[in-house]
């Protein structure tokens, strides 16, 4: 997984890539119960980048995207959204899966 540096970063980012941000902090509980699949995600669903994005770092790019819920998802293709799983609510490995075969289509 890549963590998310600065700005510039995330724009390379979504510009160069197909990329899923996975907002996120250390302190969330919910965040920590998907962490053990991440891995196993991003080998199933290798065609995207996965992105870390610390809320607490990165607090107005949250804002910008409208994410006041983590853990959180944001997919891009080719600099466009593709794909969002928003909201503050735990998230099952099959959630996560679901969300990424859409954003694939």
């Amino acid at each position: 997984m890549i963590t998310l540096e600065s700005d510039r970063h995330l724009k390379e980012l979504i510009e160069n890539q197909s990329v899923v941000l996975l907002f996120s902090a250390d302190w969330c509980p919910d965040c920590r119960i998907i962490e053990p699949i991440i891995p196993e995600l991003e080998e199933e669903f290798n065609e995207w980048s996965f992105v870390y994005v610390n809320r607490d770092q990165f607090i107005h790019i949250c804002a910008e995207n409208d994410v006041f819920g983590i853990p959180s998802f944001i997919a891009f293709k080719e600099g466009e959204e593709v794909g969002r799983f928003v909201s503050k609510d735990r998230k099952s490995k099959e959630e996560i899966e679901e969300f990424l075969l859409q954003a694939s289509k």
